[in-house]
Parts: structure tokens; C-alpha cells; sequence
């Protein structure tokens, strides 16, 4: 009998050998993340290198998803009538060339290669993964593409000439397609647009598109261009020219506002600083989600210690190829002997022996000058016996720096960086004694995940966690941040402002940022930059995981555990997801539940589930929403929740069903003197009633016109019953 193997997806069972589940249609392979073999989903270990096989996103099942995604379209230019002149061998060995360069820099920025078009690529980012800074990480590649051409024509002899654009929007995804095999995995207008705007750009440039533009104009240098006349499109395209880099990721501009709402936490680091200065190292870990305000309490802090024989060194560790195994610490390194990216190997080997000789006493300079070129990937030559001779080499060149003036090292981004890094921070906080070093880590949670044991066992070591501002602060930042918009009107939405923003600072800033210039038209929506950094957090968890948030969002901000059952073939694993989910802090199991005998469940934050519930395609929402609503039919009188089941119905699509759950809750609105909430709701039910019917829509609108009446009649009714009990007093 031939050996079967359970779908990961649905459960079902399939013969060994099948790429793709019989029931669900999701895959039955997984690849290897280091050798990148296929490998059938019942391997734990991969049969090519022995790597252990873990589940990720790219197999989840089979379907289509709503997903804000940035496409980059690269062609050459006028290469089709000079191939005319070459020979075929010729042709083949420059695209071969070409097309690899391109797929290595869009892969090297967590891009994924949707497929080639005679000489043109087309690269997608945010699919199937999202990373939260998918915009950035798209024009960086185009960024690194333009220049690779350049390097390529140098290397090579060649002339190669190019044309880029990369556009942000909302796009169909096909997450079990294989661009590989020539499946599409991405359609919408944002493909359409990108095209026309890669044949509109100049030779040899990159254009971007609006979404981009916003998205990433703190990080990229651009230049405004005239509208790009596109076919199709009924108004011209807004266009902007990306030139370079401006900073680096993660590196964000100050808004020139106080911080707001973090005042213990600097309170900490400062008494923390005090025992410091006094001969005792501490490392500290600064931990929360992105944009909460890590980098931005630490520039406070490092601005009140700076100076006055105090030097702070920063580090960034970052989240795509363009730093090695030490990258945080080698820029660290780089800074303090005042060494240039851009500076030759020869000159930044001299000018950090030159450093090394200040700072290291004895003859031992030159040997710890050599293990840090090793470190740092200067040196070509040269080896040790183990790691451990050339972290005691970075232990000196840190101790001798604290020990000259009091130092602050910050690493930023913990979360990216390589595991070595993290062994060599915590040999310095475990072993560098009596000097005021104070090592401070900006990490996500996602560091636990990684480093579970992160501090465990040392003395001198302090987490603190970063939580989101509370509802005054929020409000106050928010304020802080409209008042510089040039309509003053913008002021009265900040308490909407921090209410969406769920106390998250960078939130805050986007959100009151896109309202100042009128890209949102309320805050309820979301800009691109949100919507990206929650996305990535649902693409980091398990996809099953993922698929229950995705079900839940359709009952709204609350949901039922019995509900799920329904939604999904979760079986016996459903109470261990959740029990997951909550320790990911992404849902919060409730005390006391509204549906008897059904435990109750909402979202950590609601805008975790808008951008879930924005993930599912339209179909999907419709059946989901019709499960939903014979949910409530059978756990909840009609009395109880009329109008949560005709929003079910009415977006399962069944508008008869709607209907009449619309006019019970009309009407039970009405009886209870909510005649505001009455006039909504028929209104809401006479929207789905045909145009035809004419005495039906008759009948709601003689409702709804009786509800409004009454409506203005409430006031006087509330101070004729508050005039009552005093003419009972008159006459006692």
C-alpha cells in the first residue's frame, strides 16, 4: 500500500509523491531554507542536506489573498533590435547574465522574481511574505539593480541600459502559485501601473509610483516629475524619480516633536547610567513592537548623557544582505576609528591599526588590529584556532574604550542580527568587569524566539519592555503632530487619530501624517506603512496560526471559539492555536463570554484584525460571513442580536435574510427610544431592497420616515420626563 502523508492544510490525506493536496489543493512540499530542496511534507529533515524542515509561509494552502504589495519592473532598453545583430549564443550568455544579477538583487532584499518577459523582469515584494518594510526593501533593490548594471557593463565590456519602476497597491495574490513553473502569483492594477510607469522612466532611472513615494520618502532621496501620461489610465500617474539612499533602513527622521509618554523608561536608563559611571557594566535590553518608540527613547537618553567625556556608539543590525555576521559591531568599530564605507581596504586597515595603537597598551596592538580586521572582513589573510581568541581580541578594544571615558554601546535592531553577534554581546556583558559600559539593545519580541535564554544569568542585566501609550498620551502626540498641518481643522481628529493608532507612536505620526495631506479621507483608514508592519506580523506566525486569525476576523474585534470549529478543520489542535496566539500577544482570551457555554476571544489590537480581515478575497468573505451568521442563529435568541446577524447576511450576500434581520433590529431600536439607531438600520435594510419592490421599499421608507420624526421629538421627551418628578415634589 502506498505510504500517505496528512495534508498540513486541511487534514486530508494524500499518496506520497503529490505536489499538491487533492482536497484543499495546498502544497504537499516543503522547501529546505538552506539548500532551498523540495522535500514531501512528512520529511522533518531535509533528504538533500540534512537540515531540520520547518513549514513556512510559501506553503500555505493553496488560495488567493488580498495583500498590499510593491512591484518592481525592470526592462533593458532597445536591447530587442540590438539582439537582432548578435549571434543567439551571444544573446543567451548576456541575458543569462543580466537575469541573474536581477534575481540576486531582488531576492538579496527579500523580493521574489514573478516571472521574465523576453528581457524584461518583474519582481514582487510583500508576497508571499510580508516583511513591514516592503516598499523600502523594493526600491533599495532597484537602487542596487540600476547600479549593478553599471558594475556589469564595467566587468563584462558591456552596454547594457535599463529601465525601473516600482509602484505600491493592493493586488490579488496566488499564494501556492510557482512563478518558477511560470504560474502568476500577483494581479491587480498595481501591476498594470508599474508597467506603465518602467516604460515612461528615463534611461537608465527609477520611477516610483505614490504609495512608494509616501512609503519610503523618509529613507529615499527623490526628485518630483511630471505626471506620467499612462495608457488605460483616465488622469495621468503621479511620478517621482528615486535618485539614492538617504539613510539607512530603519534609520527614521525626527519629527522635530517632545517625546511624549516614555518618562519612567527614561527615569530607568538614567539611574541605571549612575551605577554605570561608577564601574558597572549593565547591558539592557529596550524590547517592543516596531514603531513603539525604541530608537527614539534611546536618542533622548544618549542626548542627556552625550558629551562631557561620555561617547555613545551606535550599530545597526540589518534585515537584508548588506552587513556581515558583525554588522552592528563593525560599524561600532568603523566609528571609533573613523573608517568609511567607502574607504579602500588598504586605508581602513590603516586607519584601524592606527586606533588600535591609542587604545591597546603593549605589543599585543598589532595582534588585536589583526583579529579585528578579521571581524570586520578586512582582512583576506589569517586565522584562528577558535572564535574565542578573536571575541577576547573585541573585549579588549571594548573595555580599553570604556575605560578611557565612559561608554554607551547601542545595537539596534537585535532581531536581524546573526547569531554570533548575540554571542559576543553577552560575552561583553558577562565578562567585561569594574568600567562604566553600558551595552543597550533595541530588539522586537521576536529576539525571544530566536535567543530564548537572551540575559539569563547575568548580574547586571535589565529588560525593559516598551508597552503602547496610553489614550492621554496618544492623544497628545497626535495633537503634537496635526498642529503642524497647515489646516488647523486637522487638530479636532486627533482623538480618532489615537483611538486607530492603538497607542503606538509611529502609528500615530503615519496616520496624522497622511490625514495632514489628505491621502486618507478619515482615520479610519490605513496608510501603506501600517498596513505592511501589521501584515508582516500575521506572515510571521505558523500558517495555520495565520489562517484561524483570518477566520475570526470575519465575526468582527470579539469571536467565538465555537465559531472557529466551523470556519476552519482546526479539529483537536484548536485550544493549543489559541493558547499560541495569545502568547504571541496578537488575541486575549476573555473572562466572561456573551454566547453561554462559548469561550469568547477578541483581538489584541483592531487594527490587527482590519488588516486581516482585509487580507481575504471577497469570495471567501461571503461564505465565511454565511457560516458566521448561522453561528448566531443557533447560539443567540433573534431578540438578542438581530443586527449583528443581518450584518452577516448582508455580507454573505443573502439580502432577503438581511432584511429582515434589519427591520427586528430596526424596530427593537425603536421600542427602546434609540430612534437614532432606527433610522440607521432602515435605512441599511432599504439599501438591499430591490427597485422594483416598490411597496416594500413603501414600507421601510414610511418606517424609517416615522423613526426620524420621532427623533427630533427625543429632547423634549428627556426634559418633559425630567420636569415630572419636580411637579410630583410641587404637588406633595
Amino acid at each position: 500500500m502506498a505510504e500517505r502523508y496528512s495534508c498540513p492544510h486541511c487534514g486530508e490525506e494524500n499518496e506520497a509523491g503529490q505536489r499538491f493536496c487533492g482536497s484543499c489543493g495546498g502544497a504537499l512540499e516543503l522547501t529546505c531554507g538552506v539548500c532551498e530542496a523540495s522535500n514531501p511534507v512528512g520529511f522533518r529533515f531535509c533528504g538533500n542536506c540534512g537540515a531540520e524542515l520547518r513549514v513556512s509561509a510559501a506553503t500555505q494552502r493553496s488560495t488567493e489573498e488580498r495583500r498590499v504589495v510593491t512591484v518592481l519592473f525592470a526592462d533593458l532598453v532597445g536591447f530587442t533590435s540590438r539582439a537582432e545583430q548578435l549571434d543567439p549564443e551571444d544573446v543567451r550568455a548576456i541575458l543569462t547574465r543580466y537575469y541573474t544579477r536581477l534575481r540576486d538583487e531582488i531576492e538579496a532584499f527579500g523580493g521574489s522574481v514573478e516571472k521574465f518577459i523576453g528581457d524584461a523582469v518583474m519582481g514582487v515584494f510583500g508576497a508571499p511574505v510580508a516583511y513591514g518594510d516592503d516598499p523600502e526593501r523594493a526600491v533599495r533593490a532597484a537602487l542596487r539593480i540600476r547600479d549593478g548594471i553599471a558594475d556589469l557593463n564595467a566587468a563584462e565590456g558591456l552596454d547594457l541600459e535599463v529601465r525601473i519602476a516600482v509602484n505600491t497597491g493592493e493586488a490579488i495574490v496566488a499564494l501556492g502559485a510557482r512563478p518558477q513553473d511560470g504560474e502568476g502569483m500577483v494581479a491587480g492594477d498595481v501591476v498594470n501601473t508599474a508597467a506603465r510607469l518602467q516604460t515612461a522612466a528615463p534611461v537608465n532611472a527609477i520611477l516610483v509610483g505614490e504609495e512608494t513615494y509616501r512609503a519610503t520618502r523618509a529613507t529615499i532621496e527623490y526628485v518630483s516629475v511630471a505626471p506620467v501620461a499612462a495608457k488605460g489610465k483616465h488622469a495621468p500617474v503621479a511620478a517621482w524619480r528615486a535618485l539614492t539612499a538617504a539613510r539607512a533602513p530603519g534609520d527614521r527622521e525626527e519629527k522635530g516633536v517632545p517625546m511624549v509618554g516614555r518618562q519612567t523608561e527614561l527615569g530607568t536608563l538614567t539611574a541605571i547610567w549612575d551605577r554605570v559611571v561608577d564601574g558597572r557594566p549593565h547591558l539592557v535590553t529596550v524590547f517592543g513592537p516596531p514603531g513603539v518608540g525604541k530608537s527614539r527613547l534611546t536618542t533622548e537618553f544618549a542626548a542627556r548623557v552625550e558629551g562631557d567625556g561620555v561617547r555613545v556608539v551606535r550599530g545597526r543590525s540589518l534585515p537584508y544582505g548588506e552587513s556581515g555576521a558583525y554588522g552592528a559591531f563593525s560599524q561600532q568599530v568603523k566609528q571609533i576609528a573613523g573608517i568609511f564605507d567607502s574607504d579602500p581596504v588598504e586605508v581602513a586597515s590603516e586607519r584601524l591599526r592606527r586606533a588600535l595603537e591609542e587604545l591597546v597598551d603593549g605589543e599585543s596592538a598589532d595582534e588585536v588590529a589583526s583579529h579585528m580586521e578579521m571581524l570586520l572582513g578586512l582582512g583576506a589573510e589569517g586565522d584562528v584556532r577558535d572564535r574565542q581568541v578573536l571575541f577576547y581580541s573585541a573585549r579588549r578594544v571594548v573595555e580599553a574604550l570604556a575605560a578611557r571615558e565612559p561608554t554607551v554601546l547601542v545595537f539596534e535592531d537585535l532581531q536581524w542580527a546573526d547569531s554570533s553577534l548575540l554571542d559576543l554581546i553577552e560575552l561583553f556583558a558577562s565578562r567585561i568587569r569594574e568600567t562604566p559600559l553600558l551595552i543597550i539593545a533595541l530588539a522586537r519580541p521576536d529576539l525571544l524566539t530566536q535567543r530564548p535564554s537572551w540575559g539569563a544569568g547575568l548580574s547586571a542585566y535589565t529588560a525593559l519592555p516598551l508597552t503602547p501609550l496610553g489614550a492621554e498620551q496618544s492623544r497628545e502626540l497626535a495633537e503634537l503632530l496635526l498642529a503642524r498641518a497647515p489646516d488647523d481643522s486637522a487638530v479636532e481628529t486627533a482623538s480618532d487619530v489615537a483611538a486607530r493608532s492603538e497607542g503606538n507612536p509611529l502609528f500615530i505620526e503615519e496616520l496624522a501624517a497622511s490625514l495632514a495631506e489628505r491621502t486618507l479621507a478619515s482615520a479610519s483608514g490605513l496608510p501603506t506603512s501600517i498596513r505592511g508592519i501589521v501584515a508582516a506580523r500575521l506572515d510571521a506566525v505558523r500558517p495555520v496560526e495565520r489562517e484561524l486569525l483570518l477566520d475570526a476576523s470575519v465575526m468582527g474585534y470579539i469571536f467565538w471559539r465555537g465559531a472557529l470549529a466551523l470556519l476552519g478543520a482546526y479539529g483537536e489542535e484548536l485550544a493549543q492555536l489559541l493558547d499560541s496566539l495569545e502568547g504571541r500577544d496578537l488575541i486575549r482570551r476573555e473572562a466572561v463570554s456573551r454566547i453561554r457555554g462559548q469561550q469568547q476571544f477578541r483581538f489584541k489590537h483592531e487594527l490587527i484584525r482590519d488588516v486581516a480581515y482585509a487580507t481575504l478575497p471577497r469570495a471567501k468573505r461571503r461564505a465565511a460571513h454565511a457560516v458566521v451568521a448561522g453561528f448566531f442563529e443557533e447560539m443567540t435568541t433573534t431578540t438578542e442580536s438581530p443586527a449583528t446577524v443581518g450584518h452577516h447576511w448582508r455580507e454573505a450576500g443573502d439580502d432577503e435574510r438581511a432584511i429582515a434581520y434589519l427591520e427586528a433590529a430596526a424596530e427593537q431600536a425603536s421600542r427602546g427610544w434609540a430612534k437614532g439607531e432606527a433610522v440607521r438600520l432602515y435605512q441599511e435594510a432599504l439599501a438591499l431592497v430591490p427597485e422594483d419592490d416598490v411597496e416594500r421599499r413603501r414600507q421601510l421608507r414610511l418606517k424609517a420616515g416615522v423613526a426620524q420624526q420621532m427623533l427630533y421629538h427625543v429632547a423634549d421627551a428627556e426634559l418633559l420626563g425630567r420636569a415630572e418628578p419636580e411637579r410630583a415634589g410641587e404637588t406633595d
